[in-house]
């Protein structure tokens, strides 16, 4: 039995190759996300209110006293039980929040690089009211700049809050704010910095309402700086 050569032999089409799939472009603010964004709003906004409560009960600055309606508990020990039940929730949702941040380079993508001149033009446009945000995905510099700045104050709360709940335990924490007062007045200011980032924010979600309702769908897909160059 004679074996034709011509038909055993490799055709030009055994050697195509065929593309990969292309990979499905993930949403700009993915499921997990869009859940510790609201499990930390809710967090923040009751651990503010109580935290006002606790605070009338000793002030640091006499000018400075917050109204009954703008507080959470009816006196400083209700709101201590408020602050303590969402301590928790901050603290462990917060701790997911920055570790899928940091792991998936969510945080390297969408934060990073900040450059001065960015800063300064965005600020210019900002003041002249041109600032533009048609595309959700890309994140001016002056953003950016907030972002961490909130995330930093978050994290100095916890810190804070844990040299003046235990300071004799946390003496390290309470010596590195300088001592108990020290502490509380970092608290405070931080949380000061909080609510002037929530202002803004909320003020710019309901400004542009696509970008609010991204929060609830996942917003635009989008892919890694790696698919967009």
């Amino acid at each position: 039995m004679t074996v034709n050569a011509a038909s055993t032999a490799p055709s030009d089409q055994d050697f195509v190759t065929h593309p990969a799939p292309a990979r499905k472009a993930k949403r700009l603010h993915p499921w997990p996300v869009r859940v510790m964004h609201w499990l930390n709003a809710i967090a923040i906004i009751i651990m503010i209110g109580s935290g006002w409560g606790i605070y009338n009960d000793s002030v640091i600055f006499h000018f400075i006293h917050f109204p009954a309606w703008m507080k959470i508990g009816t006196w400083a020990g209700k709101s201590l039980q408020w602050h303590f039940a969402f301590m928790w929730l901050l603290v462990i949702n917060g701790a997911f929040y920055l570790s899928y941040g940091l792991l998936t380079g969510r945080f390297r993508e969408r934060f990073f690089p900040i450059r001065i001149a960015g800063l300064i033009g965005t600020v210019r446009d900002t003041l002249k009211l041109k600032l533009a945000h048609e595309d959700l995905t890309i994140y001016n510099p002056v953003q950016k700049l907030l972002y961490l700045v909130v995330i930093t104050a978050a994290c100095s709360q916890v810190l804070t809050g844990l040299a003046i709940w235990k300071p004799v335990q946390f003496q390290f924490l309470t010596a590195l704010f300088g001592g108990f007062q020290g502490a509380r007045l970092v608290h405070f200011l931080g949380m000061a910095v909080i609510v002037g980032f929530l202002i803004v924010h909320v003020a710019l979600s309901f400004a542009v309402p696509t970008t609010l309702l991204a929060m609830f769908t996942g917003g635009p897909r989008v892919g890694t700086k790696e698919d967009r160059s």
